[in-house]
């Protein structure tokens, strides 16, 4: 859709609007998760905005009043495996179908954070920041957060020693200094670059 079509349509014509957004794309480790959410009008919540400007007691708090409140709401993800298979965007693109899909409510419009739309059938448009713009959004970026967070903590029990509870599988300084003492784990992602380097070292060092 274009953007003169775009002007032909205006968010307060639509009764089901499904924000939708993805967190862990840019992570060496885990899954990326993708939520959808339909507000409910009736039922208003206060305080939704960009997830990573939230404390996690904040998050949880609005995650649990998300589920409660809203129409609707789904959660979908692409592990490792799907990652390194079809690349990062495009397995983004489908854990956000995936979302959309899975929801009990049929939206008639969806909204997504970011620039590009996946392919789908439904009337959509893609607004970059959408996340801390429009609250549906923003809650989408909650439910996927709190969700891919619990998800990561519960990784960190089988591989205590990598600190998923800390970084969740983002590149930080004491993540990369893990995955070059231990090896990458089934859940690491080896197209990544980092993560690769360290594959490929190990195979040198084994010749």
């Amino acid at each position: 859709m274009s953007e003169s079509d775009l002007d032909l349509f205006a968010p307060e014509q639509f009764s089901r609007i499904a924000g939708v957004d993805e967190v862990g794309r840019g992570c060496l480790a885990g899954p990326v998760v993708a939520a959808a959410v339909i507000l409910d009008p009736n039922r208003p919540i206060k305080g939704l905005r960009d997830s990573k400007k939230l404390s996690a007691k904040k998050r949880d708090e609005l995650a649990q009043e998300i589920k409660e409140k809203a129409l609707a709401w789904s959660v979908a993800a692409m592990g490792p495996e799907v990652i390194d298979k079809i690349n990062i965007l495009q397995a983004t693109l489908e854990a956000m179908k995936a979302a959309v899909e899975k929801l009990p409510v049929e939206p008639d419009f969806v909204q997504v954070d970011g620039n590009k739309l996946p392919k789908w059938k439904w009337l959509s448009e893609a607004i970059v920041k959408g996340d801390d713009k429009v609250e549906w959004i923003s809650a989408a970026s909650i439910i996927a957060k709190t969700t891919r967070d619990a998800y990561m903590c519960k990784i960190a029990k089988l591989y205590p020693q990598y600190g998923f509870e800390h970084h969740v599988g983002y590149g930080t300084a004491e993540h990369i200094k893990a995955l070059k003492a231990y090896g990458p784990t089934p859940i690491h992602r080896k197209t990544f670059a980092p993560v690769r380097e360290v594959i490929n070292g190990l195979s040198t060092d084994t010749k």
